[in-house]
């Protein structure tokens, strides 16, 4: 169920988005087109930016503490920004690809395009341990973008309108979130790209989601659907 519709960039390449204090805070992606971003959510408006350097392709993004830690896809390097200027302070390195990034208050949780979740210590960057992300007893690919909200993990499949709950323990998918037709047909152009970017105000209990080169971003909530077994 839609509840409000707000503007979004339609140039902005979402690979990461967060709500913190009141604000936006979004990654886009694209070699030579990454940005970090503070937005501001009544009117989409870009209230400041940093621009990556164009060898860099950035992914996913979560807060941690006074900061942001921005992933990049395939150049195994992370940034570490002051939130309150979006100042580059420091960068570490990762084994896999970088797709997604959430925390959960204690570790950061990185997808990397496959059925694995790798839970990352928030000041080293190690990797503390890993879960596979299962529906049925089956892997689920494709686990791009991330969120924790209501201590579940909520996932977009890359290249589809759904979304997926995981439980962080076991990593078993909870439910299904279908958002089809989301973005009306008369919305999409020629560069109009894929579902992605959830981000969640606990404060409020909000739930925002976007796409990659949409003209709005959606305040939704949850319904059931009914099934037949």
């Amino acid at each position: 169920e839609v509840i409000h519709i707000y503007p979004h960039d339609p140039d902005a390449f979402t690979q990461g988005l967060i709500y913190v204090d009141g604000y936006l805070y979004e990654s886009t992606g694209l070699y030579g087109e990454s940005s970090l971003r503070k937005v501001d959510l009544e009117t989409g408006a870009v209230l400041a930016q940093t621009d990556l350097p164009p060898q860099f392709f950035a992914e996913g993004m979560t807060d941690w503490e006074e900061n942001l830690v921005q992933l990049t896809w395939r150049e195994g390097t992370g940034f570490v920004y002051d939130r309150s200027e979006l100042r580059l302070t420091d960068e570490f390195r990762y084994a896999t690809e970088g797709w997604g990034l959430t925390q959960d208050g204690t570790r950061l949780i990185l997808s990397d395009g496959t059925d694995q979740l790798y839970f990352l210590d928030p000041v080293s960057f190690e990797v503390m341990g890993a879960v596979a992300v299962t529906w049925q007893g089956a892997g689920v690919q494709r686990l791009n973008e991330l969120e924790w909200v209501r201590g579940e993990i909520f996932a977009n499949i890359w290249q589809t309108d759904d979304l997926v709950r995981i439980d962080p323990t076991s990593g078993a998918v909870t439910g299904w979130i279908d958002l089809s037709g989301l973005l009306p047909a008369s919305e999409h152009t020629v560069r109009t790209d894929v579902l992605n970017g959830i981000a969640y105000d606990p404060d409020t209990d909000r739930l925002f989601v976007t796409g990659k080169r949409w003209p709005y971003l959606y305040e939704i909530r949850l319904v059931p659907v009914d099934t037949e077994d």
